[in-house]
């Protein structure tokens, strides 16, 4: 919160944004894409998450040097416009807008997957109608999530964890358990599908970055926040794998899922019965719902800011409703596309928002190498580790798991990047004149006057 001065109090520790990343990643996210990658990987998701937790450490180490750097809202869009200038920055930001359009719509999506799963007379399309037309509905009205309500929410799913945990061991205690180590890299495990599947659960750890949007409100910022995006990685990638585990001794064999995309569902009830089914349904669908209420916010901000900065047309993205001082175009707009959660499968879905990621995240960890070692002029053994060859380990590890996405996967992605490149040619008059520059800034993405100009 501003004091009077019209600054922000710095009162957040590093405990404090360990937390808000936690609520922001969502820690049931887990079971998202837990059937999809465990059949993939043929019964290793352990394994798969370790090797995608490897990537987001040194990730997450470039992000920590880049808001040391630059310490601004925008995420991998302005250390990539900071360091490579505007034309590869507005791509990287292209790019990253294929995560803002699909993260609500696989909310959508695996809210009617998990309902239908729970009430399977009411039909998937029905629930996803009705999710998207609430939440649009909220978001034009100026609905809006405050950090203690994604608190509660992660304190919710901390007592569905223990519950799911608790009733894990209780029922291995009475049945024979597989070997310990055999969902990680036992023989059967095959790499390149190990890789396919870290590829997908890029997605998991969406979010982690966000920390680095409360500069301006934690107590010395250039120390904490690079501390609290390593840790909330890191913890973040622990819970994964443990839940992940724990599944996997329980219901080792994918072959017997009733349906990968609602996996979830058949771990649940071996363990616990209709009861623990219910409680996940009820903790995970609550989840997605506010993480689909956030996420079409932010996007539709996003778009708006785009729109009132000339980056995209300004008589449809750049308005504010005179009436309810929201984005309306922007958020219906959202809305409208989410519909492709009728009829997108969930697989093809994380796929695409793990593809734009991992676009992001090798430009930020080359951002590093740029900024230090080029620019900077950063000299001697030391710098060259930390700025040199750990972002570099970064950057080859991501670019690794993005050339591990399916080829359907390539075919939208690069289609979308390419529509992007056209779009720069006709905005900079064939690369003659810089594109504009998005404006993240808080003042300036929510205006208090309407509408917009």
């Amino acid at each position: 919160m501003p004091d009077q001065t019209g600054r922000f109090q710095r009162v957040l520790g590093t405990l404090e944004l360990i937390l808000f990343g936690l609520a922001y990643m969502v820690p049931l996210t887990v079971f998202t894409t837990y059937g999809v990658v465990t059949d993939l990987t043929d019964g290793h998701l352990p394994g798969a998450y370790v090797l995608t937790l490897a990537a987001m450490l040194f990730t997450a180490y470039s992000y920590g040097r880049m808001v040391v750097a630059h310490p601004y809202a925008g995420s991998a869009y302005t250390y990539t416009q900071k360091s490579f200038g505007a034309h590869v920055g507005f791509l990287a930001g292209w790019s990253l807008l294929l995560d803002y359009v699909f993260l609500p719509m696989i909310n959508y999506l695996v809210i009617g997957i998990f309902l239908h799963a729970q009430w399977t007379s009411t039909p998937a399309w029905m629930w996803v109608l009705l999710s998207i037309a609430i939440v649009t509905t909220l978001n034009v009205l100026g609905i809006k999530l405050v950090t203690r309500i994604n608190l509660v929410l992660v304190g919710a799913q901390a007592v569905f964890i223990v519950a799911y945990v608790a009733t894990s061991i209780h029922y291995l205690s009475g049945h024979d358990v597989p070997a310990l180590g055999a969902s990680f890299f036992g023989d059967s495990a095959d790499f390149s599908t190990l890789a396919s599947g870290a590829a997908i659960l890029c997605l998991s750890f969406l979010g982690f970055d966000a920390i680095s949007t409360l500069s301006e409100e934690t107590r010395d910022p250039r120390r904490t926040i690079p501390r609290a995006i390593m840790l909330v990685t890191l913890c973040g990638g622990l819970l994964f794998i443990a839940l992940a585990w724990v599944g996997h001794l329980v219901f080792p064999d994918p072959s017997k899922f009733t349906d990968t995309d609602s996996a979830a569902n058949d771990v649940m009830h071996l363990v616990g019965g209709g009861f623990l089914v219910s409680f996940f349904t009820a903790a995970y669908v609550a989840g997605c719902f506010a993480s689909a209420m956030a996420s079409q916010a932010s996007v539709s901000r996003i778009l708006f800011a785009m729109g009132r900065d000339g980056v995209l047309p300004r008589p449809v993205f750049g308005r504010l409703s005179a009436r309810f001082h929201t984005p309306v175009v922007p958020v219906l707009i959202v809305g409208a596309i989410s519909l492709v959660a009728l009829f997108i499968s969930l697989d093809l879905a994380s796929s695409m928002i793990s593809f734009g990621a991992l676009v992001a995240f090798s430009m930020v960890n080359l951002s590093v190498v740029k900024h230090y070692l080029v620019d900077e002029h950063q000299r001697g053994r030391a710098a060259f580790v930390r700025y040199g060859v750990v972002p570099v380990i970064g950057f080859a590890l991501t670019a690794w798991l993005w050339t591990s996405l399916s080829s359907t996967t390539f075919k939208v992605g690069l289609s979308w990047f390419a529509a992007g490149v056209v779009y720069l040619l006709v905005i900079t008059h064939g690369f003659r004149h810089r594109p504009p520059v998005l404006d993240l800034s808080e003042d300036e993405i929510e205006p208090t006057t309407a509408p917009a100009t």
